[in-house]
């Protein structure tokens, strides 16, 4: 079955935009194992910037490197002008970076509203009631379920739940690692129709996934990773046109 998303008057970014995430050189070890080989990669603002690879291709590492929960052993990542290559994680999120986590990572024993405040655990307890009802309107289900525990949500519902309680931090970047894992066609078109939405509104996004034509089919700008190093990048639509990336990704 073939998934389709909608096209929501996309905000056109231009080269010229200011950039928000500068990644230059990064390289990244698991012990002697080295994952990461010199990654090049930029963010402008207002862009959806997708990531795409096999499984093992170093995506949820590079992810991991941004947000500060994976050490790097080189290069120089830059997030709105600053040098955050050795920044924690807290101050990371507190500086406006804010990732969907691969797998989603929700806490299965506490309920749906309270995985969702979380989210804002750096913001005043009257910002996050306010941002609450946002979360609510963009997916009604989490509203109508926000007394269960999070752990009898579906799969594309515990992904819902994910997407909610990252934007309560209020991010100038969000990271969407593996959105579509696990779902049935029907809702990766929502996850990504609710991606798209959240870009025509203004949001930054740096979108992480192995279905290579849903990620390229809504990008600006798409990079392809393999073994660690980027091998491609270009504008989304462009790479969907590439025949090695067709070879390689789309099964074409």
């Amino acid at each position: 079955m073939e998934v389709t998303f909608e096209q929501p008057g996309k905000i056109a970014v231009t080269e010229t935009a200011p950039v928000i995430l500068s990644i230059d050189g990064l390289t990244s070890h698991y012990g002697r194992i080295q994952a990461l080989h010199g990654i090049d990669l930029t963010v402008r603002q207002g862009q959806l910037v997708s990531l795409v690879g096999a499984n093992g291709a170093g995506k949820t590492t590079l992810m991991r490197a941004i947000s500060g929960v994976q050490p790097v052993s080189g290069g120089r990542i830059e997030f709105m002008g600053m040098d955050i290559t050795k920044a924690s994680p807290e101050k990371r999120v507190r500086a406006g970076i804010c990732q969907v986590p691969e797998g989603r990572q929700i806490f299965g024993p506490m309920t749906i509203e309270d995985n969702i405040l979380l989210g804002a655990f750096t913001r005043s307890k009257a910002d996050a009631a306010h941002d609450i009802d946002k979360m609510y309107a963009m997916f009604p289900i989490l509203k109508e379920k926000r007394h269960l525990y999070a752990g009898n949500l579906s799969g594309g519902q515990q992904q819902m739940l994910a997407i909610a309680r990252a934007l309560m931090g209020r991010p100038t970047l969000l990271l969407l690692d593996e959105p579509s894992m696990g779902l049935a066609p029907l809702l990766v078109a929502e996850i990504f129709n609710a991606i798209t939405t959240l870009q025509k509104e203004g949001m930054t996004i740096l979108l992480v996934e192995q279905n290579a034509h849903a990620a390229l089919s809504i990008a600006d700008v798409g990079y392809v990773i393999e073994t660690g190093s980027i091998i491609l990048s270009g504008p989304g639509r462009e790479l969907l046109d590439n025949e090695d990336v067709k070879r390689a990704y789309l099964g074409m």
